[in-house]
């Protein structure tokens, strides 16, 4: 009797350069592909809505493409630990094979699959393939972790080179019999009642094949002036890439390779590739980055009471501010915002509105596409001056310099923001120059508090 191999996809939604698949492959054995839908297990954050509906298209494609390739992929949902555990006696599996994650929860979820299953006599394998680097792996010359990009970076540029991607199977022998499997329109991702998301359907195309597409135009048409052009909203110069990272669809070893093969603009544009690395390296050593102040002085912030009037004028784009509102129609829209802008928009809540760093990073989480559990919470600490190599909390992005600057022709706000293209442009919920110096005066009460 065979004893099939078990491939549990989880970040990492393709088929190429995916050592978990390529080594069931080469096991010999039937190959049965994996999905769980986790919302329960203790620590796992739900997915936000727009995650969501990525997710649905990404997983369809995956089924798809195994499909075509002789493979299945059995859907399941519930607690990771106990639906693996099942699903393995299922399917009478011989070995388990699943890239890593980095989380805490995850990992935990992980270690104690690994401990139980080998205690079954199952074969058991994780392998690297969403980091280049691995958090463990970058250490300072005293043995400890990051807290600032630029060494950080440098000291991952000195270690061997990234692994070269692993080619697409063309075959893939799956099981005589199918296991039971869920339907994935039963699991209800896509919004329905209301359906909104239709800005996101004539935005983006989730898959694989989609992936890398768009992979080989960036850098065909857009890298050669990447340096410059990317920090002007209007003129899509950027990626979006992050989305394909975030659900796997493309890993950061197939990115790096054809990057650095590209040559030109390369070394700028993968720095944001390190920036993604330092991301997951700050949330492997604080795994709380998304609740907790890394700097634990800001913990003395005095947030003013939330005003909820604010904070929906701000989610909506109505705040008065013509960049900040058509970043966040933008967002509200696609899925997505212009990393320019995604860093306006946060500093105008966080510094100008005095509303809590964490209430925008959940609001993001449950409007981005790209939202990860690393890259969303790091960003916003960077820019409310509380986290790894933050920026100081004095800096505050003036979004009206920011606009004459990055959008001087205002192409971006007139294509999110018309009226402000008006007569009459709205008045700001705020005013930019008293907002500014009652966050400069709560910082003082941080610096105070630092002294003791």
């Amino acid at each position: 009797m065979s004893s099939p191999s078990l491939v549990w996809f989880r970040d990492d939604l393709r088929l190429a350069d995916n050592p978990a698949l390529r080594t069931a492959i080469n096991r010999g054995e039937p190959v049965i592909g994996l999905y769980v839908l986790d919302e329960e297990s203790p620590g796992i954050r739900p997915l936000g809505g727009a995650a969501r509906w990525w997710l649905h298209g990404s997983l369809a494609s995956l089924r798809d493409r195994l499909a075509e390739r002789g493979g299945s992929l059995v859907l399941r949902r519930g607690p990771a630990e106990r639906v693996v555990t099942e699903t393995v006696r299922d399917a009478s599996a011989g070995a388990v094979f699943w890239n890593r994650r980095y989380g805490l929860p995850e990992r935990e979820i992980d270690t104690a699959l690994k401990t139980s299953l080998r205690d079954e006599g199952v074969t058991v394998e994780s392998f690297a393939a969403s980091l280049l680097f691995e958090p463990w792996t970058v250490r300072t010359g005293a043995g400890t972790h990051f807290s600032v990009f630029s060494p950080f970076w440098r000291a991952c540029l000195a270690l061997p080179s990234p692994r070269a991607p692993l080619p697409e199977p063309r075959s893939i022998d799956g099981p005589a019999s199918g296991l039971d499997t869920d339907d994935l329109d039963d699991w209800a991702l896509l919004p329905q009642h209301p359906d909104w998301a239709e800005g996101l359907r004539e935005r983006w195309e989730p898959g694989e094949p989609a992936a890398r597409r768009r992979l080989r135009e960036f850098l065909a048409d857009d890298l050669p002036g990447y340096r410059t052009a990317r920090d002007e909203p209007a003129a899509d110069s950027t990626s979006l890439l992050s989305p394909r990272l975030r659900w796997g669809e493309l890993s950061p070893f197939q990115v790096w390779h054809e990057a650095t093969a590209a040559g030109g603009e390369a070394g700028r544009f993968l720095s944001e590739l390190g920036w993604r690395e330092f991301a997951w390296h700050t949330l492997f050593h604080a795994p709380d980055l998304a609740t907790v102040n890394l700097r634990r002085e800001f913990d003395a912030f005095p947030w003013p009471r939330l005003r909820p009037s604010q904070l929906e004028a701000w989610q909506r784009g109505r705040t008065g501010i013509a960049l900040v509102d058509a970043g966040m129609r933008e967002l509200w829209h696609t899925g997505y915002m212009h990393n320019r802008v995604r860093m306006v928009a946060a500093s105008f809540l966080i510094k100008n509105l005095l509303i809590d760093w964490r209430r925008g990073e959940e609001w993001f989480w449950d409007t981005l596409v790209d939202a990860d559990g690393a890259n969303n919470p790091f960003n916003w600490q960077w820019v409310a001056g509380s986290g790894a190599d933050a920026a100081p909390y004095f800096r505050i992005f003036n979004p009206e310099l920011q606009a004459k600057k990055f959008d001087p022709q205002g192409l971006y706000i007139r294509r999110w923001a018309p009226e402000y293209g008006g007569d009459e442009p709205p008045e700001p919920i705020v005013d930019l120059a008293a907002s500014r110096k009652a966050a400069l005066d709560a910082y003082e009460h941080v610096k105070r508090a630092a002294r003791g």
